[in-house]
C-alpha cells in the first residue's frame, strides 16, 4: 500500500516550473538562474526545467542519487552560459593605437598591421557586414618572451572585451576543448565553455596559447588541429558542439587570437584560416628602453621600493639587459631586474641603506647568481 501511494505521489507531482514547489533550497536557486538566465533557446530552457522537475521529484522521495549530483552540476554550467550577455566594441584607431604604444615599445611594423586588421574589421562592422566572421584568425609567432601574450591582451583592452588565455602546451586530449560527456563521473566542459563562463560574454578575446606544442602524438595532434579548426572556422563555429553541455553554442563572436613559437607543426588546413604577424626579436637598445620605461616602474611596485632607493648608471645598462648572453624576449631581463630590486630591498627592511646607487664596482654582487 505504501508503494502506491508512493506512486500516486509522483504522478501528482506537477512539471510546469510557475508552480513547482522545489524541496531543496538549491533547486530553488538552480530554477531561479535558468528562469533569469538572458538569451537561453527556448527548447534548453523547458531541458533545464525538465531535469529541475526530476531532481525534485527525486528530493521528495528521500533518498540520494550519484544522478542528482550529474543533473545538478549540468543545470548550473548551462546556466552560467552566456548566452546574450556581450561587451560593445571601441574600434577608434587613435585609441587603439595609444593602448598599443603604453603597452608595447618599438615594434612598429607588428603594430601597424594590428591597426590595419582592426581598421578592417571596422569598415566591415560600419557597413554592416559581420566583422569577425569575414576576418582572418591572427597567429603571432616569436620566440618566448617576445610579447605575444601582452600584445593579445592589448587587443582586448584596446577593443573593450574581456580577455582569457588557454594554455595549449602538451594539451592531453581534444576533451580539453571539447569537454566530456556528463554520463562519465569526471565529466566537465571543455576549455573553450569555460572561457565563455569565466568571462561571463559572449565575444571575448580568447588567446590559443602555443597551439604548435599542442602534443608531441602525431595522430592526437591531428585531431586537435581539427578541432581547432572547427572552433576557428566561422562556417562551423556558430554551432560548435560541446560533449558536456551537447548543445549548439554560437562562437561566431568570439576574437580568437592564436600564438606560436614557430609554425612546423601546425596544420596547413589550420593555416589557411590564419593571417601570421611575425614576432621579431628585441634589440639591446629596445630592451633598455623597456627595462627603464615600462619593466622598472612596475618592479619597483612589487618590490616595495620607492623611486630614489635604487639608482641605475645609465651606462650600465648594456651590462644588465645582457649579464649572460642574448635573450631574444624581456622574460629573463624582467627576473635580473627583479633580482636586483629584492637585494636593494633586503638592505633597506635591514637598514644597512636608505639608497643604493649601481655603478660598475658593485653591480657584479646585485646581478642573479
Amino acid at each position: 500500500m505504501q508503494k502506491e501511494d508512493t506512486i500516486i505521489d509522483l504522478r501528482n507531482t506537477k512539471d510546469n516550473s510557475d508552480t513547482e514547489t522545489y524541496v531543496f533550497e538549491e533547486l530553488e536557486t538552480l530554477s531561479q538562474k535558468v528562469k533569469s538566465t538572458a538569451g537561453m533557446p527556448q527548447d534548453l530552457t523547458e531541458r533545464l526545467t525538465q531535469m529541475l522537475d526530476r531532481l525534485n521529484r527525486m528530493a521528495k522521495l528521500g533518498h540520494y542519487a550519484q544522478e542528482f549530483d550529474t543533473l545538478a552540476r549540468y543545470i548550473e554550467v548551462a546556466a552560467s552560459i552566456p548566452w546574450e550577455g556581450r561587451t560593445d566594441d571601441r574600434l577608434e584607431l587613435g585609441e587603439v593605437k595609444g593602448i598599443l604604444d603604453k603597452n608595447h615599445y618599438g615594434m612598429e611594423t607588428v603594430k601597424d598591421r594590428m591597426l590595419e586588421y582592426l581598421a578592417t574589421m571596422k569598415l566591415i562592422q560600419d557597413r554592416g557586414g559581420d566583422a569577425i566572421a569575414r576576418s582572418p584568425v591572427l597567429l603571432l609567432v616569436g620566440l618566448q618572451g617576445i610579447g605575444k601574450t601582452t600584445l593579445a591582451i592589448s587587443v582586448a583592452e584596446a577593443l573593450g572585451r574581456k580577455f582569457h588565455r588557454i594554455a595549449l602546451g602538451a594539451i592531453g586530449s581534444v576533451l580539453e576543448l571539447r569537454g566530456r560527456s556528463k554520463v562519465y563521473p569526471e565529466a566537465e566542459p571543455g576549455q573553450i565553455i569555460k572561457a565563455l563562463i569565466k568571462t561571463g560574454v559572449r565575444n571575448p578575446v580568447i588567446l590559443l596559447d602555443e597551439i604548435e606544442k599542442a602534443s608531441g602524438e602525431a595522430g592526437l595532434r591531428s585531431d586537435v588541429m581539427a578541432t581547432l579548426l572547427e572552433i576557428l572556422d566561422p562556417n562551423q563555429n556558430p554551432e560548435f558542439r560541446d560533449h558536456y553541455v551537447d548543445y549548439p553554442v554560437d562562437l561566431s563572436d568570439v576574437l580568437f587570437i592564436c600564438s606560436a613559437n614557430n609554425t612546423g607543426t601546425i596544420s596547413t588546413a589550420l593555416m589557411d584560416r590564419m593571417e601570421v604577424i611575425k614576432m621579431p626579436s628585441y634589440t639591446d637598445a629596445e630592451k633598455i628602453a623597456i627595462a627603464r620605461d615600462y619593466l622598472m616602474p612596475k618592479i619597483f611596485a612589487n618590490t616595495g621600493l620607492r623611486e630614489g632607493e635604487l639608482i641605475i648608471d645609465d651606462k650600465l645598462w648594456p651590462g644588465i639587459v645582457r649579464p649572460f648572453g642574448f635573450d631574444s624576449g624581456i622574460r629573463s631581463l624582467g627576473r635580473t631586474l627583479e633580482s636586483i630590486c629584492r637585494k636593494v630591498a633586503k638592505e633597506v627592511v635591514e637598514g644597512k641603506s636608505t639608497s643604493v646607487n649601481l655603478t660598475e664596482d658593485n653591480l657584479k654582487y646585485y646581478l642573479p647568481k
